[in-house]
């Protein structure tokens, strides 16, 4: 009689210690019904059903009795018992899908209503546990590996002409609202409040002297070269030297004098292109630029953003910047102690405490939780249910009733001691009144 089935060995692998504890409660089961087989064939060849040798007859009969019906009942939740194919059972097999379904409307009418979860996350107090969690250094370094890692992996997957594109795009666009004029305009007159202007025109101004100074020779022999053929070269010479040494020394006065009128000149010819950059620009809804100014000024800035675009230097910054930023990205996320990580993990800490310092904050993270949570459970509790019912169905139903027999074997095997156990006093009991009414 095939009492004890051999486990799979994949079910047994999943848990040895059940798979263990089921082999020995097996054997324990099978064992005292066979002790039973052994008393009820000593007391029938002992041929003797009277007096205490017929109460062990009638108690080893029944916990007979009694032992066969749970071990048959039992058998028949996984398999057919003997093999036979007797109807009712090899539940577990026959009926995993029905049991799948019965299980997904249990997960979804009883444990998974709205009312439940909602009062579930309420009383958890996730917005606390996560700004707790968040405000440990420790924590919040290891997510922000965990995102430095998910943005390099994202980088490697995406398309890099659809990144391409989309910078380039928004490249384009920024371009676009720009306004060269107003953005010119505000820049000089930035640049002149804090006098780089000046500095600009001084180095300027000095740059221009050590050229004339280093080409003086060239230049001489220019300006001799273009001299009338009838003046003397000795007194082309002093003119040409007196002019380049009285520019020279013009520049040099003008770097040395902060108060130079050629300086207020400059000033001046800035301060009238801000205010034409100003009035070229179209008008801006705060009220700034004005539809007036130089209108061929505005149309050659116009122009000259079009010729910008049109260029196509857009794609090849758009390419440069994604290949910059990936190959940055790599760097950052495979160094723990990188800037990228640092930064992260700072900001996931400070957004910690800032969210546990700040009772307003925190209520408002847990309404959001809670809706969030309302929200899943009202509109979606019926597709977790089918979940169930479809992860169910798919299993194979030999190996379902294997895995369920390694998790209940072991206590159905003592339902099985104990109906050989309980079968016996029974049979003991029924002896006992028999012969009383004798």
């Amino acid at each position: 009689m095939p009492l004890s089935i051999p486990l799979s060995p994949e079910a047994a692998l999943g848990d040895p210690a059940r798979a263990r504890l089921l082999v020995v409660t097996k054997r324990r089961a099978t064992g005292l019904l066979g002790l039973m087989v052994a008393v009820f064939l000593a007391a029938v060849l002992l041929g003797e059903d009277r007096g205490l040798l017929g109460f062990v007859r009638a108690g080893a009969e029944a916990s007979l009795v009694g032992g066969l019906a749970d071990w048959f009942a039992v058998t028949a939740l996984f398999r057919h018992p003997l093999g036979l194919p007797i109807p009712h059972t090899a539940v577990i097999p026959e009926r995993k899908d029905q049991f799948g379904r019965t299980l997904g409307r249990f997960v979804q009418e009883s444990l998974l209503t709205p009312a439940l979860i909602t009062e579930r996350v309420r009383n958890a107090r996730i917005a606390r546990r996560v700004a707790d969690w968040l405000a440990d250094e420790g924590h919040a370094a290891v997510l922000a590996g965990y995102i430095a890692d998910a943005l390099h992996s994202l980088a490697g997957v995406v398309e890099e002409e659809d990144v391409e594109r989309l910078i380039e795009e928004g490249l384009r666009r920024a371009v676009d609202r720009v306004e060269p004029a107003g953005l010119g305009a505000k820049a000089l007159t930035s640049l002149m409040a804090a006098g780089y202007h000046q500095e600009a025109f001084d180095a300027l101004l000095r740059g221009t002297a050590r050229f004339l100074d280093d080409h003086r020779g060239d230049l001489q022999a220019r300006f001799l070269a273009e001299s009338p053929w009838w003046r003397p070269g000795a007194i082309d010479r002093r003119i040409f030297t007196r002019l380049l040494d009285g520019a020279l020394h013009l520049l040099d006065e003008i770097v040395a004098d902060p108060a130079h009128p050629l300086r207020g000149e400059v000033d001046t010819r800035l301060s009238a292109l801000v205010r034409k950059l100003e009035t070229s620009a179209p008008l801006h809804p705060t009220g700034t630029g004005g539809s007036g100014g130089d209108p061929g000024l505005r149309a050659r800035i116009a122009r000259a953003k079009d010729e910008l675009l049109a260029q196509g230097h857009l794609p090849q910054l758009a390419a440069s910047l994604w290949r910059d930023a990936r190959a940055t990205l790599a760097e950052q996320a495979a160094d723990p102690g990188s800037e990228l990580r640092t930064r992260l993990a700072g900001a996931l800490a400070a957004a910690g405490q800032r969210l546990g310092d700040d009772p307003v904050l925190l209520a408002r993270a847990d309404q959001l939780v809670e809706s969030v949570a309302t929200y899943v459970a009202e509109h979606f509790h019926g597709e977790i249910g089918s979940v169930v019912d479809t992860a169910i169905s798919r299993w194979d139903g030999e190996e379902t009733a294997r895995r369920l027999e390694l998790l209940l074997g072991p206590d159905l095997q003592f339902i099985r001691m104990n109906g050989t156990v309980i079968g016996g006093l029974a049979g003991l009991g029924i002896h006992a009144v028999e012969v009383l009414l004798r």
